[in-house]
């Protein structure tokens, strides 16, 4: 009986020392649901807006030195600039969730800019073209092959967009049937097609297209610009078909096992085939918006902004291993890409200076894409 007493009385004073030294661990000891940087920061890291929230640290930490930067002239030439390059972005997006990469982007662009504007110019000058390939073909003295029809600059638009859509059939057959490395095939094809490019108008730009055509990068339906409607327009129908589709699973699934989606009897090749043919299309909707703005087809268009293209990918935390990325993501890096670019410019730097940042910029991402898959480890 006594020792029952003692067990009760000695529970009840270790219950009491219990609440005791909870009681005290509440009052000085830091709560586990207490908020601190650290936790807000790791947060950050693995939140999927984290490119849009260091987007925004770094427009507060340009405020003072470039306050000229957010003025309504240059914001509006960071926007300009921004929707070719996020339709472009968006088509090497669908090839860099499969695992593969699509380096044709920019030479697909040059052609069709090109062949567009061989098919429509109004006139030319017999003594830059005359040497031409095409000459007397699809360029003669009064202009292209479709000059002098209303409707010119739609039915190149629909030859340029063919001739995308050929380049990316190739590479992607070469790549998922042939099983050749998207490396290899694309890098290929960017210098074949480049060459191509150069020579059909003997390295000069063919000026002179029609007002119909160079009006879609300046103007606007009910106060909103052409090329804003196209990039949320390509933008919201690739979301759909990443994030709703059968498809959009599908190609996540080759993105992180290829093997393991074929044997479950996943179609892979036809939907890799389908993301270098959608890569090249976005490719040349690009060409459309810059060669408009420029109102020129460039043999070079597009040389120097695979980087861009590739980096904004990266920063976005798209995977170049596959199997991860979303437009959203392509969004934001693309902003801080523009963004990063347009800063740089404004700061006068020399142009290396420009490639030599930007290149650690994407290199820095890279580490920082490592370090938040390693974070999302450990908080499982």
């Amino acid at each position: 009986m006594e020792t029952q007493e003692t067990n009760q009385v000695s529970g009840s004073y270790r219950t009491g020392g219990n609440r005791l030294s909870h009681a005290f661990g509440r009052m000085f000891l830091p709560r586990r649901d207490t908020i601190s940087i650290g936790s807000l920061a790791k947060n950050a890291l693995l939140s999927e807006y984290f490119v849009l929230y260091l987007s925004i640290a770094y427009m507060i930490v340009l405020w003072p030195i470039i306050p000229w930067m957010f003025g309504a002239q240059n914001v509006s030439d960071i926007l300009s600039n921004m929707w070719p390059l996020l339709i472009i972005a968006i088509g090497q997006t669908f090839v860099l969730i499969t695992a593969g990469i699509d380096l044709s982007q920019t030479s697909v662009m040059a052609l069709t800019s090109v062949v567009g504007a061989m098919l429509m110019v109004g006139h030319v000058d017999p003594l830059l073209f005359s040497k031409s390939p095409v000459w007397g073909i699809l360029l003669t003295e009064e202009g292209g092959l479709l000059s002098g029809y209303s409707l010119s600059f739609i039915f190149a638009i629909v030859a340029m967009l063919a001739i995308g859509a050929l380049v990316g059939l190739f590479n992607g057959i070469a790549v998922a049937v042939f099983r050749m490395p998207a490396f290899i095939v694309t890098l290929v094809s960017m210098m074949f097609f480049s060459a191509i490019a150069v020579y059909l108008p003997k390295s000069e730009n063919i000026q002179g297209l029609p007002e119909a055509y160079t009006s879609i990068s300046s103007g606007s339906l009910l106060g909103i610009p052409y090329p804003l409607l196209l990039a949320v327009a390509v933008g919201v129908a690739a979301h759909i078909l990443l994030s709703r589709t059968l498809y959009g699973r599908r190609l996540y699934a080759i993105g992180i096992n290829p093997t393991a989606s074929a044997i479950s009897g996943i179609p892979t090749k036809r939907i890799v085939v389908l993301a270098y043919v959608i890569s090249a299309l976005c490719a040349t909707l690009g060409a459309v918006l810059y060669s408009s703005r420029l109102e020129m087809g460039r043999p070079t268009l597009g040389d120097m902004q695979f980087i861009d293209i590739v980096g904004a990918n990266v920063i976005a935390g798209v995977s170049l291993a596959g199997g991860k990325g979303k437009i959203t993501w392509t969004l934001f890096g693309v902003f801080f890409f523009v963004l990063l670019a347009n800063s740089l410019n404004l700061l006068n730097l020399p142009f290396y200076m420009i490639d030599i940042v930007k290149g650690a910029v994407i290199l820095a991402a890279a580490l920082l894409d490592v370090a938040r898959n390693r974070a999302a480890i450990q908080s499982r």
